[in-house]
């Protein structure tokens, strides 16, 4: 079963070199320049400053890192351009951040990926010496090399830790919160849309790679993950930050990837595919929303945001339809793939309904909470009294978040195996 994103599978798989594409990446590869640009249009407010040179710069490299990432077919070679990707975020984080307090979240972005990342070197040279080839579209039978004991659980985790602090999995979390808060809003956009995504895509290249063992490493970290999503969803509701409130329901959604994703079932590996396209645009252009909240009112706090549905109509109706698709309404595909993980996490244990239930009620719940609180209700006082109008652009940018989202649900055998 974990063999079906090796060379010999379904996949169409093409090669030049050390580059190597195959549908995963290449959907991924299509994520990275449809956010790329986003970003773009997201930053029209950097135009009349001097620093916009600098900041365009940043974003280009960004996306040619993230370019290689998801073509290089080396897991050494991967493993550097994995790593490299951290300086243009942190410098994006640094250098346009909004308050003091980016130096901090640099940091724990800093120390997180740095520390899970020297296991995953270990690792990686460990795979070189055992089995001699460090290519992504060869396959090592696990379960005729070695038995699954304690030192080899031991690796496995070695190699996932670092993709599963960049995802984030619960746990390992804690960076993610705080680098969205301060982070500009290009720079939010590129850490839910692409980042992220970096993390599930590396982690399904290790787990295709060595198939037919590790299930009990794998049981674990599913259902921590399940329940770390159920926490994070209760802590979603709690949140006074409208940036921190989406970032916890980044970390909420990635649980439910990583359970459907250890759960081994074929539908579990499409469902992860499928929502991690799906909740990088989404939590594009919910980041996105949040920022151009931000550049108007000068705060993120949900009280002071109450009552745009008065002055910013049209913004209004953006945050609905992308609040239903936090949430998996219909017709998006955020439902497509969250049915194909949950089907797969029953399939694989019938005790974890409780935990799906409440999962999915409480996503709901932030969704709707986050969607109501700030658009409805008593106009602050801080609030400007004028009726404002949002330009072409912007409605342009939030207007191509929406259309892949719930017109791409009709070509979702596109990403099938």
């Amino acid at each position: 079963m974990f063999g079906m994103f090796s060379s010999g599978s379904g996949w169409k798989f093409s090669s030049l070199g050390v580059l190597g594409w195959d549908s995963m990446s290449m959907s991924l590869i299509f994520l990275v320049f449809w956010i790329s640009g986003m970003m773009m249009m997201a930053s029209y407010s950097l135009e009349s400053k001097g620093s916009s040179y600098m900041f365009y710069s940043l974003v280009y490299l960004l996306t040619v890192i993230l370019f290689l990432c998801f073509s290089i077919m080396n897991m050494f070679y991967f493993y550097l351009v994995f790593e490299a990707s951290l300086i243009p975020t942190l410098m994006l984080i640094l250098g346009w951040g909004y308050q003091p307090e980016r130096l901090q979240a640099g940091s724990y972005m800093l120390m997180y990926t740095v520390s899970a990342s020297l296991p995953l070197l270990m690792g990686v040279l460990c795979v070189y010496s055992l089995f001699g080839g460090i290519n992504f579209f060869s396959v090592v039978y696990v379960d005729s090399l070695m038995t699954e004991g304690i030192y080899m659980s031991v690796f496995m985790l070695s190699l996932m830790l670092a993709f599963l602090v960049k995802l984030p999995m619960y746990f390992t979390h804690l960076w993610l919160p705080k680098a969205h808060v301060e982070a500009p809003v290009a720079g939010s956009m590129v850490l839910a849309g692409v980042l992220l995504k970096l993390g599930g895509y590396g982690l399904m290249r290790m787990m295709s790679f060595f198939w037919g063992g590790f299930h009990t490493v794998y049981s674990v970290v599913g259902i921590l993950s399940l329940w770390g999503a159920m926490i994070t969803s209760l802590i979603c509701l709690r949140q006074s930050d409208v940036k921190s409130l989406i970032a916890y329901s980044s970390v909420a959604h990635m649980g439910l990837l990583i359970g459907g994703l250890m759960s081994g079932v074929y539908w579990g590996w499409e469902g992860s595919l499928i929502i991690m396209l799906a909740h990088g645009v989404c939590s594009s252009g919910l980041f996105a929303l949040a920022g151009l909240s931000y550049d108007i009112l000068s705060s993120r706090s949900v009280v002071v945001n109450k009552g745009m549905l008065v002055l910013l109509p049209s913004l209004t109706f953006w945050w609905f339809l992308l609040s239903v698709c936090n949430l998996a309404g219909p017709p998006s595909l955020n439902l497509v793939g969250e049915l194909f993980l949950i089907s797969s996490i029953l399939s694989y244990s019938d005790y974890l309904c409780f935990v799906i239930g409440v999962l999915s009620l409480f996503a709901a719940g932030y969704s709707l909470y986050l969607y109501v609180s700030t658009q409805h209700g008593k106009v602050s006082l801080y609030m400007n009294s004028t009726v404002i109008n949002l330009s072409g652009r912007v409605n342009s940018m939030f207007f191509f978040h929406w259309v892949p989202l719930n017109l791409i649900i009709f070509k979702v055998d596109l990403f099938m195996i």
